[in-house]
């Protein structure tokens, strides 16, 4: 490495190893992403599909709804007592085109990880290690990082990371409808182990959470339901639920703020209304603790049409009286609205501050896939600001404040600001002159004397010499699709596997 390079620059590499150790269990090494080792000992991961579908869920339950409250002596271990089910995917397309080939739990982000790692390594350092996750829409990426990835991070003798695939049976001929028909066309999974609540988790956003807190108000306040609501969401921030909680954060009730509607409409005049002397409205994030018993029965009895759990089973707890209360969050939290709040998630994890998400905390640290891939290499390179992956080759280039992902190839001369590139799946090698392997006319990676600015490349993108993304015309919204391309709020962003040809002017 050029010993010009600035003291600034932030290079992480990362190395595991794994070990067959017997045909049920494995033992593996992980590098969190704050370089202290873990040595951890679980079950093999289970991918759920179709040939188990005849087992249905028999639990008998009365009409009325069932409160378990557990006294506080009493209270069972958070590892053997909850269980979290983590959806990695959703119909929105809200991060367009970056899912258009994957669902959103297995967007990249931050060189080396994957949205799903935030919310899983939550469950793990609080001591969750009994996991469920629920994938559909283009979930081939998803379920094969999690089947790779969570074999053994901190999950115990008993822990798991079982990823229930969506699946058609003779009873339920249709995909998935929403959050709360999945859970209920699973429950016959959920039953295997008598847990006392069930964790529900968006497994694409990114924030750090100690759910042993949340599991703790919940029982204190021997609640049916409780619902994580952020202290610190900005007003204008739209398509979410909006609590009405009193003094006592209880829950009365449950409202939804449409992206359609404007923050100055009759959504925000009955928000107004809502906000009397006595109560406040604060946004839902969307993560819900129920009662086992709680969660059958609404599912199973009193809603067995409901598609979701916000504006359906929520609403219909709170008319049956159930005692639904909020826990206020006052952390970073990013539900990964749009494309600007995706890429200002990569921007924030360069700075050394306490803004945005830490992925360098050795207290929480964050787990991921363990690669087999050689540190990065730098050839007289300049790095400002930035976080790189594992396995580049940086030749003769200058790269300020970008997050550059695992086995980035970037030429000569060129230069990268304020971008995000995420790297590409394979080393493609060149036959000197002729055409590659793949018989593109341009390599995977990023060419000679090109320049990149204010954009998202997404994987495996064949970047020219002498290409210039930079957003030439200022245009706020563009879609240059069938050329590669798109334009989101001045960010550009390359399609997956796009081809820009030489000298390109974007």
């Amino acid at each position: 490495m050029d010993a010009s390079l600035p003291s600034t620059a932030i290079l992480i590499t990362k190395s595991s190893q794994a070990r067959q150790i017997n045909p049920n269990f494995v033992m593996m090494t992980l590098h969190s992403s704050s370089s202290t080792l873990v040595n951890i000992q679980a079950k093999h991961i289970h991918i759920v599909g179709s040939d188990r579908y005849d087992r249905k869920y028999s639990l008998k339950l009365t009409s009325k709804f069932l409160r378990t409250p557990i006294s506080n002596s009493l209270q069972p271990p958070v590892n053997q007592s909850v269980a979290a089910i983590v959806f990695g995917d959703g119909s929105e397309s809200r991060l367009y085109p970056l899912k258009k080939r994957r669902s959103e739990g297995a967007i990249p982000i931050a060189s080396n990880y994957r949205l799903i790692d935030a919310v899983v390594s939550n469950c793990i350092n609080s001591n969750i290690n009994k996991i469920y996750a629920m994938t559909q829409f283009n979930s081939t990426s998803l379920n094969s990082h999690l089947s790779r990835a969570y074999s053994g991070a901190g999950l115990g003798k008993e822990g798991f990371v079982e990823v229930i695939a969506a699946y058609q049976s003779p009873e339920d001929q249709g995909w998935f409808q929403g959050t709360a028909d999945a859970i209920r066309r699973c429950l016959w999974v959920l039953e295997e182990y008598p847990v006392v609540e069930f964790l529900v988790l968006p497994g694409h956003h990114l924030y750090k959470m100690d759910y042993q807190k949340l599991i703790e108000s919940h029982r204190n306040s021997k609640s049916d339901i409780t619902i994580v609501a952020s202290n610190t969401m900005r007003d204008e921030d739209a398509g979410f639920g909006v609590l009405k909680i009193n003094a006592e954060n209880q829950v009365m009730q449950y409202g939804l703020r449409s992206d359609r509607e404007p923050q100055n409409s009759k959504v925000a005049e009955a928000l107004t209304r809502l906000s009397e002397t006595n109560y406040r409205c604060i946004p839902s994030m969307g993560i819900y603790l129920i009662n086992r018993a709680t969660m059958v029965n609404l599912l199973n009895q009193h809603f067995p049409k409901a598609k979701y759990f916000g504006t359906e089973v929520i609403r219909g707890a709170l008319s049956l009286g159930m005692k639904v209360d909020a826990y206020l969050f006052e952390g970073y939290w990013e539900d990964m609205r749009s494309i600007e709040a995706f890429y200002q998630a990569n921007m924030n994890c360069i700075k050394i501050s306490n803004v945005g998400y830490n992925f360098c905390d050795r207290d929480s640290p964050v787990y991921t896939m363990p690669r087999y891939l050689p540190p990065t290499i730098v050839n007289n390179a300049v790095i400002m600001d930035s976080v790189i992956g594992d396995g580049c080759i940086l030749n003769r280039c200058k790269i300020k404040g970008t997050v550059v992902g695992m086995r980035t190839k970037i030429g000569d001369g060129t230069t990268i600001k304020d971008s995000v590139i995420m790297g590409s799946d394979v080393y493609e090698i060149e036959d000197d002159g002729e055409s590659n392997t793949n018989s593109k006319s341009v390599p995977i990676g990023i060419g000679e004397n090109t320049e990149i600015k204010k954009a998202i490349v997404d994987k495996n993108a064949r970047i020219g010499k002498n290409v210039k993304i930079i957003n030439k015309d200022n245009v706020e919204e563009g879609e240059m699709e069938g050329i590669g391309y798109i334009i989101s709020g001045r960010i550009m962003v390359v399609l997956r596997s796009a081809e820009i040809p030489d000298g390109s002017i974007l």
